[in-house]
């Protein structure tokens, strides 16, 4: 199965909420949008009635093939309550006021008055969607800097072990020397969860005794990472709050460590996201990057949830790099972010 069936099969798994919204929107016409009559000239009493018009023929090669016209689409006027409808379902599909506004905008413009279907609609809303996305499909760079320190963070139960273990296996399969440090060092079972990630995609882990400085696991891990020549050391944080400043100080002091070791790392600083948290994680990258000066982000659970528009406010607000999204447990479930897949799949457009 490839990651595009999915990403549509999996990403509104309880839900598919734009998909079934766009087609009640359209359904939802009033008498005379979706009929949209024309008004015909006054005739006199003795003009003859104009003739029914004919039914639509199938063109040369459907005739010769024995196919018929396709019936019509059921149609409804782009107007004033019809993108205000629209807006509402794209704030209810999380992608947060700003930027539902500008984005039926954008949709509506040199289109106001056109009847569409649902196919156009969607086709116009993946469209628009695509292009907020494009920029910010950056897979995780890889540098000639050796390490290259790879930091991961964010709150609790977004992911960020299992994304770990995936990345450190995918970037393994692909040549690469890979060593994880196990910077969680208050949970055991994330140090356990990460050993049986570094086991089966054959990634040394490095652990600490548990309670142990995280800071401090870290700088031991880059010195143990640059002298086995690796070409990437991933660290796991401990999941945290964004309100705790007791626990973003934790973070705060592993990052001054470990520019102790390399002014220039963390040469990346990935947050990982779970996509079911809506708009609350706006308030987390906004939060992370002052405390971690996050780099690129990966969104998780998106087969966990109705909604993905969160993520298209966070390109639309931010303008950070999306490297990975995830729609499952296992080791392909994890895949390059690509805009028109996602806006494909978002919208319930054919692919």
């Amino acid at each position: 199965m490839s990651f595009f069936t999915k990403l549509k099969d999996r990403l509104f798994k309880s839900s598919s909420q734009l998909d079934e919204g766009l087609a009640d929107l359209v359904a939802e016409a009033p008498p005379e949008t979706a009929a949209a009559p024309v008004a015909e000239p006054t005739a006199s009493p003795a003009a003859a009635p104009a003739p029914a018009p004919e039914p639509a023929r199938p063109g040369l090669i459907g005739r010769l093939f024995g196919q018929t016209a396709a019936p019509e689409e059921q149609r409804r006027v782009l107007d004033d309550a019809m993108l205000e409808s629209l807006e509402e379902l794209l704030i209810r599909a999380d992608m947060g006021v700003d930027t539902a506004l500008r984005v039926a905008a954008n949709l509506a413009e040199g289109r106001m008055g056109r009847k569409l279907s649902v196919r156009e609609l969607k086709a116009l809303l993946a469209a628009e969607v695509a292009r907020i996305m494009e920029p910010v499909a950056r897979p995780l760079p890889i540098y000639a800097k050796k390490p290259q320190v790879v930091l991961v963070v964010g709150v609790n139960g977004s992911g960020k072990t299992t994304t770990i273990g995936k990345l450190a296996s995918q970037f393994r399969a692909a040549g690469k020397k890979v060593v994880i440090a196990a910077g969680d060092t208050f949970r055991a079972a994330a140090v356990e969860q990460l050993q049986v990630w570094g086991t089966r995609a054959g990634v040394p882990v490095l652990t600490a005794p548990e309670g142990s400085d995280p800071a401090s696991l870290a700088f031991d891990a880059m010195t143990k990472a640059e002298a086995d020549g690796a070409d990437l050391l991933m660290i796991d944080t401990a999941g945290r709050l964004q309100n705790r400043a007791d626990l973003m100080e934790e973070l705060a002091k592993i990052v001054r460590v470990i520019r102790k070791k390399d002014p220039s790392a963390p040469h990346n600083t990935i947050l990982v996201l779970d996509a079911s948290t809506g708009q609350n994680a706006l308030t987390q990258v906004e939060i992370f990057r002052k405390i971690a000066d996050v780099s690129g982000l990966v969104m998780t659970k998106l087969d966990g949830t109705a909604k993905g528009g969160v993520l298209v406010a966070l390109a639309d607000r931010f303008g950070l790099p999306i490297h990975a999204i995830g729609v499952g447990e296992q080791i392909d479930d994890l895949a390059p972010f690509d805009p028109e897949e996602f806006a494909t799949a978002l919208v319930g457009a054919a692919e």
